[in-house]
């Protein structure tokens, strides 16, 4: 497998090394087999001593000052996981039944989760080849402490001479110690909660080329002067300026911004660059959005879905809009006055001439046009879909664990990706065509290319599913989300991960990059929306205000607003500009990782929409800043 693997150029950087469940291949650096993994619970204590030992640890830490406290609190819960599992795993389950309920509810809420996986492991044999169990073990949890705090940690564990928790604290734990001020516990919380603590300050220093790549110089003709013509008033005025600003913009070459050739990206068609053309026009018409001017927003709801409706896509121009089902269907709906017409078929098309200027609309079938098209081919609910930037494809990724490509003038299945061999969440298409990435329950995301039946990429370091992949405006990073409660950004040129940002207490569902490429907003179930800045590494901003699983987020075209759909039935717009204004980011700042949060999300908040009882799955917006919204409504 593993030669297989080589043979296809994948990228498996050492440290990722993860378990392939699926084929019982087993990598030996980070992760030993399951034997292996166990044995290191062998140095026991004595196991009735278990509960003085944490109780002790728990008197010293409450009973430390104010600002060393809430640091060392990080530990109860780490301590608490592996002093249980060494008692399982030695046999003494009563004892370990005991430790548990007594200390169980001193853990931090967003454990609880976790600590309902954990109460199932209550003997020797129900932790062989448990997955949470080997993620406990094999990933050393990431606690962020000051150098005074930590040193007062091992003053007492010396002191008291409790060798069982200064064993598990350095074998299990991954102390990230920092100079400098000990941080509050509004700090803390603000960024942990992911299976494996903090991400290590070390995880976050590579470089990122976070830039846009210069865009192509298309030159608008002027022949459109008769379709303007209609609005007559401060007609030229209004098209100069624009079209030099648009003009100005490629020419200029963004500082951050990755080399043009760093990875190969596909040539520009004549289509593509009609498509360009287009779309300048259409950004000429773009209403500016602000505070004072908030989009309209349509809303497109799915009826008597029943439930089935798991994914939307919609065409960059808003032309189509395609829903995966339930029921292993993806249906596509043509959401403009043109019906969506099959190519005809090889016999009729050979009488067609060839050179004629229309040829592109001879060869289009006219008794096939209709509104709605059905694809039939996935064995298994459909959970992501994806619409190629030209719009001549579709993927779809499904429950039977493969991704499928889908021709949009055939409107037939052009290939079947097969390489997850679980459910696959998620599927995006780069912003340049050509890849496109999938994440799915095998805890890894992989990059293809449309035209290889391989994968060319394979990003592995999650520790639970990949929920939600996107990809960066310049195609060279790819954010993949996931439930062991973190995002990671990864390098499409040659896999490493270069980002792990923590802070969620939920499992992550939709990710957003803004459209400059220097933030990222992340959604969970956790119903917070937390906002990053990509060059440093860091959290700055937190959007509070849904209730429920935050599903889908949208930066619009130039940035100015985010806005974000949830399982609570609400769209919420938010002040993007605000919110990324000012931002501290010093040098004290990105060395300490230290974060204050502005508490002001209800300041950003520029406006609440309900639907009546339709979970909000999708958000778009249209070239013109119009908000499209989808949903299937849920009976109550």
């Amino acid at each position: 497998i593993l030669d297989l693997y080589e043979f296809c150029s994948i990228s498996f950087p050492l440290k990722y090394f993860f378990f392939l469940f699926a084929v019982g291949v087993v990598a030996v650096e980070d992760q030993p087999d399951v034997s292996a993994v166990l044995s290191a619970y062998n140095q026991q204590g004595d196991p009735a001593m278990y509960e003085e030992y944490y109780s002790g640890l728990k008197h010293f830490i409450e009973c430390s000052l104010d600002c060393h406290r809430a640091e060392l609190s990080q530990l109860f819960y780490p301590l608490f996981v592996h002093m249980y599992l060494e008692l399982v795993y030695n046999q003494h389950e009563n004892e370990a039944k005991s430790f548990f309920e007594k200390f169980h509810g001193d853990q931090e809420c967003y454990y609880q989760d976790d600590l309902r996986v954990l109460s199932s492991l209550t003997k020797k044999e129900h932790m062989k080849g448990n997955e949470t169990m080997l993620d406990f073990r094999t990933s050393k949890f990431v606690l962020r402490i000051s150098r005074d705090s930590y040193q007062l940690l091992k003053r007492h564990l010396q002191e008291k001479q409790n060798n069982q928790i200064w064993n598990i604290v350095q074998e299990h734990l991954y102390i990230d110690i920092f100079d400098g001020m000990p941080r509050s516990k509004q700090q803390i919380d603000a960024m942990v909660g992911s299976l494996a603590g903090e991400a290590k300050r070390e995880a976050n220093k590579a470089k990122v080329f976070f830039g846009l790549l210069k865009e192509p110089e298309i030159e608008v003709p002027l022949d459109d002067e008769d379709e303007e013509g209609e609005n007559e008033e401060g007609k030229p005025k209004k098209k100069k300026p624009k079209k030099d600003s648009m003009g100005s913009k490629s020419k200029k070459q963004d500082p951050n911004a990755p080399p043009q050739n760093r990875i190969p990206l596909p040539e520009l068609k004549d289509s593509d660059k009609l498509d360009k053309i287009m779309n300048m026009k259409e950004t000429t018409k773009r209403v500016r959005l602000g505070p004072d001017c908030l989009p309209s927003i349509c809303f497109y709801t799915f009826l008597n879905a029943y439930q089935g409706l798991t994914a939307v896509d919609v065409t960059d121009d808003s032309s189509l809009i395609a829903g995966g089902f339930a029921d292993s269907t993806v249906r596509v709906w043509s959401v403009t006055p043109k019906k969506l017409r099959s190519v005809k078929t090889a016999t009729d098309l050979s009488l067609i001439d060839k050179e004629s200027d229309d040829v592109l609309e001879r060869i289009m079938d006219e008794k096939t046009a209709s509104e709605l098209k059905i694809l039939y081919g996935h064995s298994g609910p459909v959970y992501g879909a994806s619409f190629s930037p030209d719009r001549n494809y579709l993927l779809s990724s499904s429950e039977d664990g493969t991704v499928r490509l889908w021709s949009l003038q055939t409107f037939t299945c052009l290939v079947g990706y097969k390489g997850h061999n679980y459910p696959v969440w998620d599927t995006q298409f780069s912003p340049y065509g050509y890849y496109f990435v999938s994440g799915g329950h095998d805890r890894v995301a992989r990059l293809w290319a449309t035209d290889h039946y391989q994968p060319l990429r394979i990003f592995a370091g999650h520790l639970a599913d990949v929920n939600c992949t996107r990809f960066h405006p310049n195609s060279n990073y790819v954010a993949t989300g996931s439930a062991d409660r973190t995002v990671r950004l990864w390098d499409v040129l040659n896999g490493n991960c270069v980002r792990i940002f923590t802070g969620h207490k939920g499992p992550i569902h939709s990710l957003a990059f803004s459209p400059n490429g220097r933030f990222l907003a992340t959604g969970a179930t956790d119903g917070r929306v937390l906002l990053w800045d990509i060059g440093h590494g860091l959290m700055v901003g937190e959007l509070k205000g849904h209730t429920d699983t935050v599903c889908s987020l949208k930066f619009s075209r130039d940035g100015e607003i985010l806005a974000s759909g949830s399982m609570d039935n609400t769209v919420r717009l938010w002040d993007a500009i605000k919110a990324f204004e000012d931002l501290e980011t010093d040098d004290f700042t990105t060395a300490t990782g230290h974060i204050n949060l502005p508490e002001n999300s209800q300041d950003l908040l520029l406006g609440t929409y309900m639907t009546k009882s339709t979970p909000v799955v999708h958000l778009h917006f249209t070239r013109r800043n119009l908000v499209l919204a989808a949903g299937a409504y849920s009976p109550q």
